[in-house]
Order: C-alpha cells, then sequence, then structure tokens
C-alpha cells in the first residue's frame, strides 16, 4: 500500500507504532504513514498505541498510552504522577534503571555523530547505589516547582504551563522534605525554588511564575555550605550548584586526573569555584586558575570561597570576552549552560 505523505493528522488522533529508538529530550522516535513520530513513554522495540499531543511543520509529538507488545526493559513507575498527561519532570521512570542509563549514552553518541560528526564510544559504567544514589531516586538537591491559580505546589506537565499539583517527588532529596512543603498553601501562579546543602541547610525561594523575575527567600540560608573532598564553599542561592547529590565528588575525580603540577587552569563557566577548588591541589603554589562566570552572586561567592588562594583569579563577564584577556593556558574546564558555549567561545580557546 502506497504511504499516505500528505495525510492530515490532529491532536488527541490515535494509532499503534512500533518504537524505534531513543532521541534526544526523552522521546523515542517512531514512524506513521509517512510522518516521523516523537513518542513519550514508551521504549526501543515496543509496539504501542499512541495519541498525538502536538503537530510540528515536519514531525508530530505523542505520547504512549497503551501497550500491546513491552519490553523487558519496563517497569511501574516508582511516582505515580509519572504518566502520559501528568508531571513532566521525568522521562525515564518506566524504564529499569540500567537500560535508562544506556538510552542516555545512545543520546551522547547519537548527538556527536549528528552534530559533530564525530563517533564516540560511550562506556556506561555500572553506579554503585547508596545512600545518596538511592538506586535511582533521592537524589535531586535543587528543585524549580511551580503553583497553580488555587496555591498548590506542583510541577508543569511536559511542553506545557500546565501545573500538575503533586504530595510528593520521589526524585527530590529526602531532606527537601517535599511532603511537607506540598500540605502549604502557597501564593498562586509562584515558582517555587528550593534548595539543600550537604551540610544540612534547606532554603526556599518564592517569584512570580514569570519568567526572569527575582526571587526572595523566604525560608532558609541566603548562603548555604557545600563541602566537597574537604573544603566548604559558600553557594548562593541565585548561584549554581551541581543537582545531583553525588556530581560534585565525582565530576571532580575526575577534573584531578587531567592536571599537573604548575599547570595554567581555565575555569569557563566556573560558578562559585567547585571544579576550581578540585584542581588547587593538584597543580600546587605554581600553578595557576583563572575562573570566568558571568554570575556576579557567583563569582562573589567565589571571591568568598578563594580569598585565601592568591594563585586563583576571579573575572565576573561574559566567557568570550574574557578570553580575549588571556594568553595561555595548559587545561581548560569547560561547564557551559545548556544553550553551549558558542562558536566565539569555542574559537577562542582553541586559539590558546
Amino acid at each position: 500500500m502506497a504511504i499516505q505523505r500528505n495525510k492530515t493528522f490532529e491532536i488527541g488522533d490515535r494509532f499503534t507504532v512500533s518504537i524505534e529508538k531513543v532521541a534526544h529530550g526523552g522521546h523515542f522516535v517512531a514512524r506513521h504513514e509517512g510522518q516521523v513520530l516523537f513518542v513519550r513513554h514508551a521504549i526501543p522495540g515496543e509496539i504501542v498505541e499512541v495519541e498525538i499531543t502536538s503537530i510540528g511543520s515536519n514531525f508530530l509529538r505523542a505520547d504512549a498510552i497503551s501497550v500491546t507488545t513491552a519490553s523487558t526493559d519496563r517497569v511501574n513507575p516508582p511516582c505515580q504522577f509519572s504518566l502520559p498527561g501528568m508531571c513532566g519532570g521525568c522521562d525515564f521512570q518506566h524504564i529499569a534503571l540500567n537500560r535508562q542509563r544506556q538510552l542516555k549514552a545512545d543520546v551522547i553518541k547519537e548527538q556527536f555523530s549528528r552534530l559533530a560528526k564525530v563517533e564516540v564510544s560511550v562506556v556506561v559504567e555500572e553506579v554503585e547505589t547508596d545512600a545518596a544514589d538511592g538506586g535511582g531516586l533521592h537524589w535531586r538537591t535543587r528543585c524549580g516547582a511551580a503553583t497553580d491559580e488555587q496555591g498548590r505546589i506542583g510541577f508543569y506537565a511536559a511542553r506545557s504551563n500546565r501545573v500538575i499539583p503533586v504530595d510528593d517527588c520521589v526524585i527530590l532529596g529526602k531532606q527537601m522534605r517535599f511532603s511537607e512543603i506540598s500540605k502549604r498553601k502557597w501564593p498562586s501562579n509562584s515558582r517555587v525554588e528550593i534548595s539543600i546543602s550537604n551540610s544540612g541547610e534547606r532554603t526556599i525561594a518564592l517569584a512570580p511564575a514569570t519568567r526572569g523575575s527575582k526571587s526572595r527567600i523566604t525560608e532558609g540560608p541566603k548562603i548555604s555550605h557545600e563541602e566537597v573532598r574537604g573544603r566548604t564553599l559558600n553557594v548562593s542561592q541565585g548561584a549554581f550548584w551541581q543537582g545531583h547529590a553525588r556530581a560534585p565528588s565525582l565530576l571532580c575525580d575526575q577534573i584531578r586526573e587531567v592536571v599537573q603540577v604548575g599547570d595554567h587552569v581555565l575555569d569557563l563557566y566556573g560558578g562559585v569555584g567547585l571544579f576550581t577548588a578540585a584542581v588547587l591541589d593538584s597543580i600546587g603554589i605554581d600553578g595557576q586558575v583563572d575562573l570566568v562566570e558571568s554570575s556576579p552572586v557567583a563569582t562573589q561567592d567565589a571571591r568568598r570561597n578563594f580569598a585565601d588562594s592568591p594563585n586563583v583569579r576571579i573575572h565576573t563577564g561574559e566567557v568570550a570576552v574574557a578570553l580575549k584577556k588571556l594568553k595561555r593556558a595548559d587545561a581548560v574546564i569547560l561547564d557551559p549552560p545548556r544553550v553551549g558555549a558558542g562558536k566565539l567561545a569555542i574559537e577562542s580557546i582553541v586559539a590558546l
């Protein structure tokens, strides 16, 4: 039968498809009558019934609403809100943890291949489960929640401004005590920013839901303290910090392996100085770190954190601009925001 490439689809249409592979953003690829679909709540190899949720210029988005042929990696989501049409915070809770990690590795390989035209090998190592990892649960130390018109706290549905009220969140660190927070009456249509530190502090800040609005702290310290590999770092509420409880120590261990005594290191998009702290002992007193960060809040923290380290220089400003003033480097630590470093910054790094 000929493929109908001009078929008109509508939101709410349902049909059965075979799931092919994982795609970036928590979606999986399928095809139907000449159209590419990006499907949530599925697993490669499954046959599922989908419902169209949005229509793009050359693709469709859909949710898997029932499973005809299930993958052996399918599990019951540990969270009752991780379902089609519900909370959009988690993409893979219906998938066994080891397969989740392999799928994430597949996404990395695909991105390098498609965007950079580079084939890479990604090794997925078994991650030891401990109190901070919780079998893939209770690991998150930062939370951006929202409230609805009734002042109920929750999270947005996928690709939506619709707030799904939730009474608990199983990926948040237990120290956050979200089940207690969910019982409170909150201002309507607001953003609720919650953070916890590994030294036992919890901070809550409120802001209007409008993008870019400034938050105000309503509970907890303005500056939290994170203990990483024997050093205590100041982290203001508005400064970036790694969202996974184990990420700071694990990333620091990796970074130490690529610097040597006497190295001049650039810590770009360096925040409060987590990675600068990681390399100081390795480079010694003859080494130097230039930390560059655009957030004045974060660089103010960094200046406090390295007030007793004369071989650390802090630069507040855009990375691409600051790089023009830096003449050499032995190692570059690059941890840009989600949009990436950008062409100008990359070219400046290469020029060094």
